[in-house]
């Protein structure tokens, strides 16, 4: 099994890193970074929804089995409840800002349907 390390507000995965940007009760902002040929599980939240801003790199995204390629500057929007994921596309490392509304944030609010990492 694959374990996650915190350095204070900064998060390592198997896929890169994440860091707590802003966090209050209606809202939490994380900068993402994915590393070359990684992605994240393929994944819903009950309780979220995100908005996704591309700020470097290349990132393939899909959404309820819907393929998009984004680049940066490009935006997507995850509706609460709807199968999510990212990977980097890119030689570079991916880097996107994640802005999750709702009513909770918790990182257990994952429901993952496929990882590459067996969690």
């Amino acid at each position: 099994m694959v374990h996650s390390q915190t350095n204070g507000d900064d998060s390592v995965r198997p896929w890169g890193r994440y860091e707590v940007l802003q966090e209050s009760s209606s809202h939490k902002v994380k900068a993402i970074h994915v590393l070359p040929g990684k992605r994240l599980s393929y994944q819903r939240h009950e309780k979220r929804a995100e908005h996704w801003f591309i700020v470097k790199g290349s990132a393939e995204v899909t959404l309820d089995g819907a393929i998009k390629h984004l680049e940066a500057g490009d935006t997507v929007d995850i509706p609460i409840r709807a199968l999510h994921r990212i990977a980097n596309s890119g030689v570079d490392e991916l880097l996107f800002v994640e802005v999750q509304t709702g009513t909770y944030f918790g990182e257990d609010d994952i429901e993952r349907v496929e990882d590459d990492f067996g969690r």
